[in-house]
């Protein structure tokens, strides 16, 4: 089984490692766009037509599965890679955690990139999946660009920001941009301040890694696979061309762990 993610850059590195956990027997093929990075700031258009590019360099290793392992990349560009590359190859978009983080009632805070803080697209997710939780949309300017470049000081400084505008009641956060989860320790962290009202339960963090995961395996119908498994093989295309997972990928859990368990193809 070869499972194939794309994004601009490491935000792919959550999801991989999740299946990489799932399924550590899976190919898998690592696409991102260094040429191109970040995509927020881009028109739509050029998201698709970047995204579109990236995924089809994936496909030219014939996976069984494409993951849209990007937000902004499943907004904007998901209907044109599902137009363009299905049937004959699933593509799995990823969606922020907004239901299962408002289940719970209570306060809500959906930390994402300044482009999608706001849009139509973000506000008919808190419409149709929020219920009755209060929500707070949070802008996180620089976070996703800082956490590529594994830029620890402008880290803290985005964190910090975003933690301020983050209502210190806030029973769960959602981390509406796949590179956040690289962080996500240290933005939980930031949420649990000396502030918040006394009896209330840690802060729960909601991130899509784990069910993009799941979602992946179960449209092919797979199960996981025992821990113990030969781990599968590590292709990664940098703007389509092979390369290795980038120095800053190894700042982090995920990049660690699928630079330990696979060598390069």
């Amino acid at each position: 089984m070869k499972i194939a993610l794309i994004d601009s850059g490491l935000g792919l590195l959550p999801a991989a490692a999740a299946v990489r956990r799932l399924r550590p027997d899976a190919e898998l093929v690592l696409s991102s766009d260094p040429d191109g990075v970040p995509w927020g700031p881009r028109t739509p258009e050029d998201i698709t037509a970047h995204a579109l590019a990236t995924a089809r360099a994936a496909a030219a290793h014939r996976p069984d599965a494409l993951v849209v392992a990007c937000n902004t990349a499943s907004v904007h560009a998901l209907t044109a890679l599902r137009a363009g590359l299905e049937p004959a190859l699933p593509v799995i978009g990823t969606v922020p955690a907004i239901k299962p983080a408002a289940a719970a009632g209570g306060a809500v805070a959906i930390w994402a990139t300044p482009a999608t803080t706001g849009s139509p697209y973000q506000r008919r997710l808190i419409a149709d999946f929020a219920g009755t939780a209060r929500v707070t949309e949070v802008p996180c300017p620089g976070l996703a660009d800082a956490v590529q470049w594994a830029n620890e000081d402008a880290i803290d400084r985005a964190i910090a920001a975003a933690a301020a505008l983050t209502p210190d009641d806030v029973s769960a956060v959602v981390l509406g941009c796949t590179h956040y989860e690289l962080v996500a320790e240290r933005i939980r962290a930031a949420v649990q301040t000396p502030a918040r009202p006394a009896g209330l339960p840690p802060v729960r963090l909601h991130g899509s890694a784990g069910a993009v995961a799941a979602q992946t395996l179960r449209r092919l119908g797979a199960d996981p696979a025992p821990s113990a498994a030969p781990a599968g093989a590590l292709a990664v295309l940098l703007s389509g061309r092979p390369g290795t997972l980038p120095p800053a990928a190894l700042a982090y859990a995920e990049g660690r762990l699928l630079a330990a368990t696979a060598p390069a193809a």
